[in-house]
């Protein structure tokens, strides 16, 4: 059985206020190809389809498009579930009557435990598909209070799955977490931390022949070749400059299994410039392109207009800076930056009330703090 895994697609993003829509159908019409190419039996997409819970018109109707050619016209499989971005009733909106074209559609705690089932002639292959769920909803579903983390969650999930699996199969999850180890990027959104942290040891999945990833936009394997972040189709922030996108391809025979990749291309690229504003003139940092910039200046001294006069070679600038402010940043500005970067959603508050108010945040209030804070997530979720 070959096996074609994407992921994070994130439809309707914008990206420095440039709306990355017009750019995303392209993507697809390449994946459409490969996949044309390679003939899978069956796609994975691992969440993130949206970039956002009510994702704008142009969005919907790229990824109803990709629907269509490929689970109607192509007749390949799909198994899909949503990610922290998506909104799981939107998503999964008509997934029971999407299954007669083989489009599967995982968006609930209730989807977790009906496996996919295809066989490819020679061995069954079953697919775990796990959405994106917050802590309180498996802990809810479970009935058990000590379900506090993403760790624990997913724990008590791969049991419960692992209670249920058929033997003499293969066995594939599909899942959007953050598995510890990831290298991860500033396009990901943080995904929540009631309780803990939102990382999960991939030592829990050892009962699968292959855990295809969605949530970390570098492609990369964590562990093992088998579990396996895809990547986002695009890069979505300068942090991913150096990023490699691609599709992964999975083959599963009765006795082996690969994983390939294959490049998957942008039109314009994403890509970081420095050097002096006179030499960035001349074309001497780089050729003049329409690829998305991000570009350093060395120099000191005042420049008139400088935007202007560089979007004559890269009309696309989406962002211009000047090296030395950045060096100039002090030391403690960057550590404080990076302690809040990894703080709770509690503790960023409790950090806000101590600033406004000149003291701590009481036992009470903190608890009161954190009942909301999840209240609310859950609803999130739930729009």
């Amino acid at each position: 059985m070959k096996i074609l895994h994407t992921a994070d697609w994130h439809l309707g993003k914008i990206v420095h206020g440039l709306h990355m829509t017009e750019d995303q159908g392209m993507v697809l019409q390449r994946l459409i190809d490969i996949i044309q190419a390679e003939q899978p039996d069956v796609i994975i997409i691992a969440g993130d389809l949206y970039d956002r819970a009510v994702p704008p018109r142009e969005a919907v109707e790229l990824l109803n498009s990709f629907f269509t050619t490929v689970s109607v016209e192509m007749e390949i499989p799909i198994v899909a579930i949503s990610g922290n971005h998506d909104s799981p009733d939107r998503l999964g909106f008509g997934a029971s009557l999407f299954q007669s074209k083989h489009l599967y559609l995982a968006t609930a705690m209730e989807d977790v435990f009906k496996p996919i089932h295809f066989n490819d002639g020679d061995k069954d292959v079953y697919f775990h598909l796990v959405p994106y769920l917050e802590p309180e909803q498996v802990r809810h579903y479970f009935q058990e209070e000590a379900i506090q983390t993403h760790q624990d969650a997913m724990e008590r999930i791969v049991r419960q799955i692992e209670e249920e699996m058929i033997n003499h199969a293969q066995h594939i999850l599909v899942g959007h977490a953050f598995i510890a180890g990831g290298m991860e990027s500033e396009s990901e959104e943080r995904l929540t931390m009631i309780g803990g942290t939102p990382y999960i040891d991939a030592s829990i999945f050892k009962s699968f022949d292959y855990i295809a990833l969605g949530h970390l936009h570098q492609p990369q394997k964590i562990n093992s070749d088998f579990i396996r972040y895809c990547g986002s189709i695009m890069k979505y922030s300068f942090s991913e400059a150096n990023h490699k996108k691609s599709v992964t391809i999975l083959e599963l025979d009765e006795n082996e299994k690969t994983v390939t990749t294959i490049p998957l291309k942008a039109p314009k690229d994403l890509r970081i410039a420095e050097g002096y504003f006179e030499e960035l003139l001349e074309g001497k940092v780089m050729e003049a392109t329409i690829d998305y910039l991000q570009i350093r200046l060395l120099d000191d001294g005042q420049i008139i207009d400088p935007v202007t006069k560089l979007r004559k070679l890269f009309p696309n600038i989406l962002r211009l800076e000047r090296k030395h402010h950045l060096v100039h940043h002090s030391l403690k500005e960057i550590q404080s930056i990076k302690k809040k970067q990894k703080m709770t959603h509690e503790q960023l508050f409790a950090s806000f009330y101590k600033e406004i108010k000149g003291s701590e945040l009481s036992e009470e209030r903190a608890k009161y703090v954190q009942d909301v804070i999840q209240k609310v997530m859950v609803e999130e979720r739930e729009k």
